[in-house]
């Protein structure tokens, strides 16, 4: 007879667990990707808040002398800037599960053009700062484009004004 008991009192335990396995399963279900929206929503507020103190610095160093230097010390956890001379602008992608704007509008927020496209589950965001014909925007003094992509370290971002008749903006990263 207590043979009988031993086993019902291991066959409930490994009951009672399976049940515990599977209920933290199901939370973390449907927790998770809450939390990675959540994550991103972070990491879009924080790169609008980047773009529009790059924006200033921009404006600083266009309206200073020939040679004015400025650094921006910024961390991409997610997604890329683009640097994009042939068109005069600077671009931020990144792909995530937070809706920021309406999508497929473009909404402006001072001079960022934010545009939220849809994918499934996934909300693709484009922010824009937009130079073209304010500024001749180079990269190590090239007219070629440079993808600055996620990194762990800081970037030191290098705004420098070359001037000429173009009022040419250079941007380097360490």
């Amino acid at each position: 007879m207590k043979r009988g008991v031993n086993g019902q009192v291991w066959v409930e335990t490994v009951t009672y667990t399976l049940i515990a396995i599977v209920m933290i399963g199901l939370v973390l279900s449907f927790a998770k990707p809450k939390i990675e929206e959540l994550q991103d929503k972070t990491i879009i507020e924080q790169s609008v808040q980047m773009f529009k103190e790059f924006d200033l610095v921009m404006k600083e160093v266009g309206e200073g002398v020939v040679g004015n230097t400025r650094m921006i010390e910024t961390t991409l956890k997610k997604g890329s800037i683009k640097v994009n001379p042939a068109n005069d602008t600077l671009i931020f992608e990144m792909k995530g599960r937070y809706q920021y704007s309406q999508p497929k509008q473009t909404y402006q927020e001072g001079a960022l053009s934010i545009y939220t496209d849809t994918d499934g589950k996934y909300f693709p965001i484009t922010i824009t700062l937009n130079y073209s014909g304010i500024y001749n925007i180079t990269y190590s003094s090239l007219e070629n484009q440079k993808i600055i992509s996620k990194s762990s370290t800081p970037y030191e971002i290098y705004v420098s004004k070359k001037g000429g008749a173009s009022n040419q903006i250079n941007i380097e990263t360490n």
